[in-house]
């Protein structure tokens, strides 16, 4: 890929400790380490999906310009996960509660379809507490 600026949209999203200055962080850690934050949705709280548990979600988007290839993205958003706090992923379609989890959904108009990777995110238009944040930015 031409060094040029992508638009990536990214999904996050914590049930642990304080919620908002979960986002927060992790909003100005992607500002720091993926590109430009340039929109972001409000924060919703959402019941959590694919699993029990007692603490509410905050959920929200983000529109990052970067430079960074999908991969490269990914690798600095798990950077950011573990930087925070995150100790695993989900494993064997398993969730649990999170300190912060950060999704890749769209990066341009690029589809990528791997073990590790997959782009546009398979889920999201299952997921009101994606679409909706992701459709107040995507708006803009």
């Amino acid at each position: 890929m031409e060094n040029k600026t992508h638009k990536v949209f990214l999904s996050l999203g914590t049930n642990l400790g304080d919620k908002r200055e979960n986002l927060n962080k992790a909003i100005q850690k992607i500002g720091e380490l993926v590109g430009d934050v340039v929109r972001q949705s409000s924060f919703i709280e959402t019941e959590p999906w694919g699993f029990e548990s007692k603490n509410r979600f905050l959920n929200g988007c983000v529109c990052v310009e970067t430079d960074l290839t999908p991969h490269e993205v990914l690798e600095m958003t798990q950077l950011i996960e573990r930087e925070l706090g995150r100790k695993e992923k989900s494993h064997n379609g398993e969730y649990h509660d999170r300190i912060i989890d950060i999704d890749i959904l769209l990066y341009d108009d690029v589809t990528i379809d791997e073990p590790e990777l997959k782009i546009p995110h398979p889920h999201m238009k299952e997921r009101d507490f994606v679409m909706i944040p992701l459709n107040e930015i995507l708006k803009e």
